[in-house]
């Protein structure tokens, strides 16, 4: 049997018990006192609801079946040649509909990255170039800001480090939005940017670099920080000329003294805030050491990213000279940098998911023949 025809046939069989879990989970949620249990009963909905796109999914490729075998069993029955015209027109638009279906299940059977539907901490840093590599720095900050907005995503500042002619050593900002870190996740690695600084008379091109590092969001329940762990400080927050600048000790250090991580948040209005939102990073970069820490084992999960998502890989290109951005990773070349830099990197992002899908999917058929 051939390889696709493995694959279809486990994925059917799969969609039966799919839908047989999802019938008696409505039964079970439609039931008298289902929702005494309230921790229950909201796994419960959670669950039936994350399974309704794919029962969907599966009901409509049944249908699509169903009526191609209609079709074919008619046309068998050698209708005049009205007739036959019109069901051989639908039989194509039938097939047609079937394999879109099929394609759309595989996708979704996908293995799922956990931290897909989280929101995202993301850490801009200037690496070498100095002066120009901060102010690329402060233009990655400015398109991810308008990128985040056009999709109805507000990023909120966390901390920034400003320099003297409006570029950043390092800013991070956060994104409470669920399914942020889907789109974002890509973003992690070395930025290059060639181009011809202001202050070049010679007119030659510098070559400058910038270190994104996107973090999943975690909750409380998902990274445990032992309060005795915590050093906390309070400091007055500081601002550029014509900044807000808080008259009080509103700014936090958190300093995490197992692993020397040094957290800091001042970009809110209240101390509560600041700590809040310290304590959401702290926990990010817990996490993110966590993961880099059993690399080794799990390489080639971690390579699902498009590339192994490290930052001291470098991912992408902006050459202002030739207008043009590079996306080294799947190779993709685009001439539109200032739309780019405008925050219109969607094509960049979705050739990158596509690209994620496709390696997967190439994963699934090898072990479903094997």
């Amino acid at each position: 049997m051939r390889e696709g025809m493995v694959t279809i046939t486990r994925i059917a069989e799969y969609l039966d018990g799919i839908e047989n879990k999802y019938d008696e989970m409505g039964k079970s949620l439609s039931e008298p006192g289902a929702a005494s249990d309230q921790d229950r009963y909201r796994r419960l909905m959670k669950e039936f609801s994350d399974l309704t796109p794919l029962v969907e999914k599966a009901r409509e490729l049944r249908k699509a079946k169903a009526d191609i075998a209609d079709a074919e069993l008619l046309l068998g029955d050698r209708p005049d040649r009205e007739l036959k015209d019109f069901l051989q027109d639908e039989l194509a638009s039938l097939k047609e509909r079937q394999a879109r279906a099929e394609s759309e299940i595989r996708i979704m059977l996908l293995p799922k990255d956990p931290n897909d539907g989280k929101s995202v901490i993301v850490e801009i840093r200037a690496g070498a170039g100095g002066e120009e590599a901060a102010l690329f720095a402060g233009a990655l900050f400015r398109m991810y800001s308008m990128y985040a907005e056009s999709r109805g995503w507000r990023p909120e500042l966390v901390d920034s480090n400003p320099t003297e002619i409006g570029g950043f050593k390092e800013i991070v900002f956060a994104i409470d939005a669920p399914g942020a870190y889907s789109r974002f996740k890509f973003e992690s690695g070395v930025h290059r940017v060639q181009r011809v600084p202001a202050t070049e008379s010679s007119g030659r091109i510098h070559t400058s670099t910038v270190t994104v590092a996107v973090l999943p969001e975690m909750d409380e329940v998902d990274v445990q920080i032992d309060p005795s762990d915590l050093e906390i400080d309070t400091y007055r927050a500081s601002g550029a000329g014509g900044q807000h600048i808080n008259k009080t000790d509103s700014a936090i250090r958190i300093t995490h003294r197992p692993t020397g991580i040094v957290v800091t948040c001042q970009d809110q209005r209240s101390q509560y805030k600041n700590k809040d939102r310290a304590m959401s990073v702290l926990r990010a970069r817990l996490h993110e050491m966590a993961v880099s820490s059993q690399e080794s084992d799990v390489a080639s999960a971690r390579r699902e990213q498009v590339g192994t998502g490290m930052r001291n890989e470098r991912i992408r290109t902006y050459n202002y000279p030739q207008g043009r951005v590079t996306d080294h990773r799947i190779g993709l070349t685009l001439y539109k940098i200032d739309d780019i830099l405008n925050g219109d990197i969607d094509e960049i992002v979705d050739g990158l998911i596509t690209t994620e899908q496709t390696r997967k999917m190439a994963q699934m058929d090898g072990a479903a023949a094997g």
